[in-house]
């Protein structure tokens, strides 16, 4: 049936909900076969791990007795939460199956498209929106209305835009990774039959030449002309682009190896006897072709993955947004309803604790609102009538009415995925420096081939036309490098591996090329240069107090509290042995501070507006509070049955680490600009400590990435360190981004390089690294560029005028295999690089 066929139970439309649409208490329903049950009813039960469960009738009943496990909970079809079946509000059955729900929101994305939840439906990746525009990660500049392969380098084109929260795997990826497959199985007995012999395995002589070759010909042929398609069309659009690069080498290489091999297998006597050693046959090249084949794949198959991962940011980041808001009606009843339905000027209601749903502004009651994802700060906000909520912003321990003023791609959340998405997709990959030799490379070897025709046809020896083939042959076979697919992926594998050890986890080789360069670094305050977590740096206590009484009657109010600020009074406290005392008559006034009866004394705690408030003058210390707050630290007062009594400052200490890093950093000839969401005076505060370089403080997630692309705009190449929310925009427009491990999920997703233990000396060590990554990764291409460009004049019968040689098979394939062995041997060479420690 189609997705008309869910049936409700007929008890469920509206007994279990009350009149406002808010989900009251869970229904009593059998946990078998989902059907409704008054408990009253003298309908069967049975107890089971304390709980009494209610059924329909005795079977059911006998069905839960047999495998209660079976029975107890469902998975939610949509979000994927466990629900407990025997209480489910929400459940429908669809084309004879039962499905349970967490929450009216996911049953209602059920109802709209069953199929895209339906166990078994396949997991293919979501359809793209009309109009969907696809462009190349390497060549920007190049845009489709639809999927393909891009003219100029044959990448695969990638959709514009931001990916769905709920995207499935990769096509091309899962594609890649089956001929992968395929490639190396049947390459492997490819390798022991064609290389055998050249280190003692007696493969053609158990088995026969003549057997050999055509076994080789039956392992060969699935991997070319099925395996490498994709490759033999990006091939063949260079060509007709006029656009030469890897894909018309390996095209060029493996087709050439392949032919000419299939020729000499079945027609031998077509080439001359200068073509057969030691009364053997002519030489087949079917392992070559093969085996190029199965490492080009590797390193597309890495490089997928890691263009994959770049989505885990975008995912991240829309996964801050609740699915769902609380409407408010014009009856002041409460409706739950899909984030997608909210619209502009909507009542929505925020409950402690709730993410807020989309931008707007406060219209009733008052908070305090968790905003590090925006700014980065760890200290709440207070938020009253009028003020501006973010979507995707924590709310505190108050409740309040909002007004809705900016949904769906206009909210601020929304504006920083695009971004990350757009800064992404304009990353070009380390493949690039392949292509740039290819460009020379490949006009090169064609021309080589041809000048080896025409001058054995015109001056060679007779039969002068299969001379001539067979050396523009060999010349393409030779200048086919087996190690090109492993040039990259290898140093990169090394690298990786070398960088965990050193607490520097390097997401792909895209990060290593950029990092290299880089000569600015931005670089976020809170959680990156500081500690982000307050603790209380100074206690100032007026004349007749002492220290350790304000701290025990300021940790009594704030006990119980979880703003940042209470907890490192508390914190402090029990460092001290100090026991908060209990409090009474409690009471927060928001803007303000808070208050209370302590011992039968008044007391408050808050900015100076509530000490003049409770009479407390705060002048006597305000000069101390105002160059507490210029060294970048909180102040708060207390006061004692309206006198004041002391003050207390709470700073974000910097790392022990920081300063001898940053000076490192300098050294290293690096700039350093902070960016941060913090105030001017408290960032400036910290930045003349370290001496950075430049501050730019109180900037959004927007300014950060601003100042990112105005530095790229002056000829700078930027690297950018941070750890929260509110970084993931910059440190993904920036050359390479840097997160800290200790920070927001959604950073590390967004950056290149994460430093496990935010330790700052690891940037120091990842560029050093990086660096001699880039000039392993240079080497190797010249390894399997360069064994094959001197076989070339060799393959072309430079030595046959001279010596009456012609190119031997096994020369060709010592060439490949010393190509291949050169480069893997000098990628392992990274594993010993001197990482030298910030000093």
């Amino acid at each position: 049936m189609a997705s008309n066929d869910h049936h409700r139970d007929a008890h469920h439309g509206h007994s279990h909900a009350s009149g406002n649409g808010m989900e009251h208490t869970p229904v009593t329903r059998d946990p078998v076969c989902g059907m409704i049950v008054d408990p009253d009813a003298g309908k069967p039960h049975l107890a089971y791990e304390g709980r009494t469960y209610h059924f329909c009738c005795n079977g059911c009943r006998a069905k839960f007795e047999a495998d209660p496990g079976s029975f107890l909970t469902a998975r939610d079809p949509v979000c994927g939460m466990r629900v407990d079946r025997a209480t489910a509000v929400h459940f429908l059955r669809h084309e004879g199956a039962k499905h349970y729900f967490c929450s009216s929101g996911c049953e209602a994305k059920f109802k709209a498209n069953p199929a895209a939840y339906v166990a078994g439906a396949p997991t293919t990746a979501a359809a793209m929106p009309a109009g969907t525009q696809y462009t190349c990660p390497m060549h920007p500049e190049v845009v489709s209305d639809k999927p393909g392969d891009c003219p100029k380098c044959g990448m695969a084109l990638e959709p514009m835009g931001v990916p769905a929260a709920d995207e499935g795997p990769n096509p091309e990826l899962a594609d890649f990774m089956r001929r992968l497959f395929v490639s190396v199985v049947l390459s492997v007995p490819l390798l022991v039959l064609g290389m055998g012999p050249m280190v003692g395995l007696p493969c053609d002589t158990l088995v026969g030449e003549r057997l050999t070759g055509w076994i080789e010909l039956l392992l060969a042929t699935p991997v070319v002309l099925w395996a490498a398609l994709p490759f033999f069309r990006r091939a063949w659009n260079s060509v007709l682009n006029r656009s030469p690069n890897m894909w018309t080498l390996i095209g060029l290489g493996v087709g050439a190896a392949y032919l000419y091999s299939v020729v000499a297998l079945l027609a031998p006597g077509l080439f001359p006897m200068t073509m057969t050693a030691h009364g053997t046959g002519v030489p087949v090249y079917f392992e070559a072709a093969a085996v190029v084949v199965a490492l080009v794949f590797v390193g597309q198959v890495l490089e997928l993955k890691a263009r994959e991962q770049t989505g885990s940011a975008i995912r991240a980041l829309l996964a801050l947004a609740p699915d769902t808001a609380q409407r408010v009606g014009p009856d002041g009843t409460d409706q739950t309803v899909a984030l997608d339905l909210v619209r502009v000027g909507d009542r929505l209601r925020l409950r402690p604790g709730e993410r807020v749903p989309v931008d707007g502004a406060v219209a009733e009651g008052s908070s305090t609102v968790d905003e590090s994802m925006i700014s980065g700060e760890a200290l709440p906000v207070e938020k009253q009538l009028g003020a501006m909520l973010t979507g995707g912003t924590i709310n505190g321990n108050g409740t309040m009415v909002m007004v809705a003023e900016k949904v769906g791609a206009d909210t601020t959340l929304s504006r920083i995925v695009g971004m990350v998405a757009l800064a992404q997709r304009t990353r070009a990959p380390v493949q690039g420096m392949v292509d740039r030799v290819s460009a020379v490379f490949v006009p090169t070897v064609v021309l080589a081939a041809l000048l080896a025709f025409g001058i054995w046809m015109a001056v060679g020896p007779e039969p002068r036309l299969a001379h001539a083939l067979m050396a523009a042959v060999a010349v393409l076979i030779i200048a086919c490098p087996c190690a090109l697919g492993l040039a990259t992926p290898m140093s990169v594998m090394i690298a990786t591996g070398r960088g965990a050890r050193e607490g520097v986890l390097i997401r792909d080789a895209e990060a290593l090329e950029r990092f290299a360069g880089v000569d600015t670094l931005v670089i976020d305050k809170t959680g990156t240069l500081t500690e982000g977590k307050p603790e209380l740096t100074d206690i100032i206590a007026v004349e007749g107090m002492t220290e350790d009484r304000l701290l025990q009657l300021a940790a009594g109010l704030e006990q119980g509290s979880e703003h940042p600020l209470a907890a490192a009074i508390l914190e402090a406290a029990n460092r001290r042995g100090i026991i908060a005392v209990a409090t009474t008559d409690f009471k927060a006034t928001t803007g303000m501070g808070i208050g209370g009866t302590i011992e039968g004394t008044s007391v408050g705690l808050g900015n100076a507006a509530m000490m003049e408030a409770l009479g407390a003058d705060p002048a006597p210390l305000r000069d101390r509070a105002e160059s507490l707050r210029g060294d970048g630290r909180t102040v708060v007062f207390l006061a004692i049955d309206g006198r004041l009594a002391g003050l207390l400052a709470v700073a974000d200490r910097i790392k022990p680490t920081a300063a001898a890093a940053i000076a490192a950093l300098h050294r290293s000839g690096l700039k350093i600009i902070m960016a941060t969401g913090d105030a001017a005076a408290t960032a400036e505060a910290v930045a003349r400590q370290l001496g950075i370089d430049e501050v730019h403080a109180g900037l959004l997630p927007e300014g950060k990435k601003a100042l990112v692309d105005a530095l790229h705009a002056a000829g700078a190449r930027v690297a950018m360190a941070g750890d929260g929310i509110n970084d993931a925009p910059a440190l993904a427009a920036a050359d390479v981004g840097i997160a800290m491990g200790t920070g927001a999920d959604v950073a590390m997703e967004s950056a290149g390089i994460t430093l496990v233990k935010g330790d700052l000396g690891g940037i120091l060590r990842g560029r050093r690294l990086s660096q001699a990554t880039i000039r392993n990764i240079r080497q190797n291409l010249i390894f399997a560029f360069g064994y094959n460009a001197l076989g070339i004049p060799l393959a072309a019968g430079i030595l046959y005028p001279v010596f009456g040689l012609l190119l031997s098979p096994m020369i060709a394939a010592a060439a490949m295999s010393l190509s291949s062995v050169s480069v893997i041997a000098n990628a392992l060479r990274l594993r010993h690089e001197k990482l030298q420690e910030a000093t």
